[in-house]
């Protein structure tokens, strides 16, 4: 089992559409958060302590991360897949990107 963790702005539109895909697939447990301390689910020292892979949607949201919780990413892969923030939650666009993006750093089974 892979943990993903997805993390946008305010945990509304592009993490939770992550999150919604990727947990469907076997093999996978997926959560979502937010930066924001208006995020919907605000991401937590525990959120990254479970995670085994961090996906960002922006630059901002890798330096947010790497500014609040420097030790805790050490040893735990972050990628930026660049997405802006133009999309709506579950929008047919976004999956594509998603699928896309978030596919280039998995293994193939997944």
């Amino acid at each position: 089992m892979i943990n993903l963790l997805f993390v946008c702005s305010r945990n509304q539109l592009r993490s939770p559409t992550a999150e919604a895909m990727w947990r469907r697939r076997p093999g996978v447990a997926a959560r979502s958060a937010g930066t924001s301390p208006h995020a919907r689910h605000p991401i937590s020292p525990a959120d990254i302590r479970w995670a085994d892979v961090i996906f960002v949607m922006e630059p901002k949201h890798q330096h947010r991360l790497q500014a609040a919780f420097p030790r805790l990413l050490e040893h735990t892969p972050l990628h930026c897949l660049d997405i802006p923030d133009d999309y709506r939650y579950m929008d047919p666009a976004l999956m594509a990107l998603l699928e896309l993006r978030v596919a280039a750093y998995l293994p193939v089974a997944i």
